[in-house]
């Protein structure tokens, strides 16, 4: 029986239910990320006894699911969109933009797929965007494709901004700070390549970068779906 089956106990004596718990464990998790997340803390949160948790949640795993499911109501598109490249190009930017709000959110993107009803939405928009464009087995590789580009630009980002915090660097004072190091590795010849990218490259934002990459590979699901079948 998943968490999402299993029935909530009465609230008394003090009222606690799962919205609540959640709530406080996504609260937690926004100021110290996921490490700052476990029943003990969130109960305490609630002005709860630990042991009453247990009997919403039975473990950090059911909790750390329902909080994913939560954020999943915040991908969720408004509507219905009108073709299959809105459909996926809404799903990566909202994605995106929870995962900003949620750092947390990043750690916990990609494996198994997500059962909660919240989730299961999502997938069902998306999926019925690309309806008849193509066998199912070609659907679910080109939502998979798209799903894997958008996972490990966010992962990127969200590294990146903790390196920020961790160091206490921006982007500008870390290449300031390796800047006369990268030039004397350059001046040796041995990374004409690298050279290149770096004196003639154009510095884009991660928000440029990241639509940028989208665009191409949705180019690439373009191109498979109107391909005919072999």
């Amino acid at each position: 029986m998943t968490v999402w089956d299993r029935p909530e106990p009465p609230t008394r004596p003090a009222p606690l239910d799962r919205e609540r718990i959640v709530a406080a464990a996504i609260a937690l998790a926004d100021e110290g990320g996921l490490e700052a997340v476990s029943l003990r803390k969130v109960a305490a949160r609630l002005d709860a006894g630990p042991m009453r948790l247990y009997g919403y949640i039975s473990t950090k795993e059911e909790l750390l699911d329902l909080m994913v499911d939560e954020v999943y109501a915040e991908i969720l598109p408004e509507r219905q969109p009108g073709d299959w490249r809105e459909a996926l190009r809404t799903l990566a930017h909202r994605t995106r933009l929870a995962a900003l709000r949620h750092e947390w959110l990043a750690d916990l993107l990609g494996g198994r797929p997500t059962l909660g009803p919240n989730a299961l939405a999502v997938t069902e928009t998306t999926l019925a965007a690309l309806d008849g464009l193509a066998d199912v087995d070609t659907v679910m590789r080109a939502v998979e494709t798209v799903g894997a580009y958008f996972t490990g630009a966010i992962r990127r980002e969200i590294a990146n901004l903790r390196a920020e915090r961790a160091t206490g660097l921006s982007k500008r004072d870390w290449q300031r700070a390796s800047g006369p190091y990268l030039t004397r590795m350059l001046a040796t010849g041995r990374f004409p390549a690298l050279a290149k990218a770096v004196y003639d490259g154009t510095d884009v934002d991660a928000e440029v970068s990241f639509a940028t990459g989208l665009d191409w590979v949705l180019d690439a699901v373009a191109a498979k779906l109107a391909r005919p079948p072999a």
